[in-house]
């Protein structure tokens, strides 16, 4: 049976391994080429977004409230109130 200080060097000897090879250049490089992708996309970030979000959620109660607002009102003119 391995023992979890025998497992902790082998995973760090791998990651080392992993570290000096090709393969984390090429991690590198694919990260650096999907930022340069993601910049060229008209994104926006999760803040950002969260706040039309509520902006959004702040105008759609008003123009609820506007439109019962308007609905009483023509209510009223129909039934010849003031």
């Amino acid at each position: 049976m391995l023992n979890p200080k025998m497992l902790e060097e082998l995973s760090s000897r791998f990651s080392e391994l992993i570290a000096a090879s090709p393969a984390r250049d090429l991690e590198k490089n694919a990260k650096a080429m999907a930022s340069a992708m993601f910049s060229r996309l008209d994104l926006v970030t999760r803040e950002e977004f969260d706040v039309q979000k509520e902006v959004l959620a702040r105008t759609r109660a008003q123009l609820d409230a506007l439109e019962a607002r308007v609905a009483e009102l023509e209510r009223r003119l129909a039934a010849g109130e003031r």
